[in-house]
């Protein structure tokens, strides 16, 4: 195409915008139909016309524009997008329907596309298929501070959607189930109810990440059973002895360091607010795989004790143990632990109210006394909402998954990472 012709249907665009904003539509249309009689194939032009021609109420004549610029091109979504609604406007379902599929077929996560395919399965009276329909939508959507406002209804509806179709198909099953959990009755099933309210969207799923090494083939369990460990049963029992001891070490205020003491160059992320700060401290009765003689003197009972648990032996890494103190006011953000091999137990010992612990998707509250065991590599947070200090004894077990055999090689692995590390490095297992 010459320039000159070129520049006679860039005039003849400008002509047909302006006339088509001030409501000319026969100048706006003479103006395209000179450009299509030097060019029929100008998608440009051809999409005006169908645009001009859709909010105008001229749907057959919408129809026809658009369909001419998907013969001719069609890779973009938009193009079909425009053809879903000018179909829709006709009610007729069946090329409406075409038309989203090649939206979708030109680019599967085009929001408007998929929004457009979740409305239409609504209207058609499919509610399993546009719950779906909507999830994706959602899914693909950036958050609604980064929505044109246009859409935002649109997304915020698929989410409300969404919901109350898990919220009905939640309480359907919790009914239609009841039967058969009183066929067994007493037997332990929180496995399953879990798996049930992860499929319903009533939780998450979290998987173990560990930061650095993943043993796999390990159960990742949130929260493990009490039972299990009946060696805490000392640890409980000793409990008014243990805060005793901390009291003591508390009274002197030496040996309290900030949990998070990372280098000021180090990038941070969630640990900006708390590193080198005492909101979160700790007293370490042992670091870094050996005891911290000072503040282990100061604690003989509570270090006996951790002579009876099964503490991993990683050299210059575990055992690990401490009187974890949680300020006022204070929360520690999600976050993940380093290896799955171990698994971390807490025995509170000062507890005020509005302090809570979350791993995973199960919340709970320090009780002082009453111990448990969790999995650090699966997300976890902490909190004290209160106006008092909280109090945790923290320390590292091997994961009870773990044969003897296999602890020992992680011991020996440890030691390997030393060996080609040394204090070069601060590979952490």
């Amino acid at each position: 195409m010459s320039n000159a012709i070129g520049n006679d249907i860039q005039a003849l665009e400008q002509q047909a915008h302006r006339a088509a904003a001030a409501g000319q539509r026969d100048v706006a249309m003479k103006a395209w139909e000179r450009i299509l009689s030097v060019d029929p194939n100008h998608v440009t032009t051809l999409t005006a016309i169908g645009r001009f021609s859709l909010r105008g109420g001229d749907l057959v004549s919408a129809k026809r524009a658009f369909h001419r610029v998907i013969d001719i091109d069609g890779r973009d979504p938009q193009q079909w997008v425009n053809l879903a609604l000018a179909c829709k406007g006709l009610r007729d379902d069946a090329a409406e329907e075409a038309a989203i599929k090649g939206a979708l077929t030109a680019d599967p996560m085009d929001l408007l596309a998929l929004l457009m395919r979740a409305t239409m399965l609504e209207r058609q009276g499919k509610p399993h298929k546009a719950s779906s329909a909507f999830a994706a939508a959602a899914a693909v959507a950036p958050p609604m501070d980064q929505l044109h406002p246009d859409l935002r209804p649109s997304v915020q509806y698929a989410i409300d959607y969404k919901s109350r179709y898990d919220a009905e198909f939640g309480s359907f099953m919790d009914e239609f189930l009841t039967p058969y959990f009183a066929d067994h009755h007493g037997e332990n099933l929180k496995r399953f109810r879990d798996s049930v309210d992860i499929m319903l969207g009533r939780k998450r799923r979290y998987d173990s990440v560990s930061m650095v090494q993943h043993y796999p083939g390990l159960a990742q369990i949130e929260f493990f059973e009490r039972a299990d460990f009946p060696w805490l049963d000392a640890f409980e029992d000793a409990t008014d002895t243990i805060r005793h001891e901390f009291l003591g070490v508390l009274e002197s205020e030496q040996g309290f360091v900030p949990y998070i003491t990372y280098p000021q160059d180090v990038p941070l992320n969630q640990w900006a607010e708390l590193n080198n700060s005492p909101d979160w401290s700790a007293f370490h009765l042992q670091k870094r795989g050996a005891d911290v003689p000072a503040n282990a003197a100061k604690c003989p009972a509570t270090m006996q004790l951790l002579m009876t648990a099964p503490q991993p032996v990683q050299y210059r890494r575990t055992p690990a143990a401490m009187f974890s103190l949680l300020k006022p006011r204070t929360r520690i953000p999600p976050h993940t632990g380093v290896s799955n091999v171990r698994l971390v137990t807490h025995l509170p010992l000062i507890v005020p109210d509005s302090c809570g612990f979350r791993v995973g998707n199960e919340v709970r509250e320090w009780i002082p006394g009453n111990a448990w065991v969790f999995d650090d590599t699966i997300e976890h947070e902490a909190w004290n909402n209160s106006d008092k200090l909280r109090v945790v004894l923290i320390f590292d077990i091997w994961h009870p998954h773990l044969s003897l055999a296999e602890r020992e090689m992680i011991t020996a692995l440890a030691a390997g990472v030393d060996k080609y590390v040394g204090d070069a490095g601060n590979f952490d297992l």
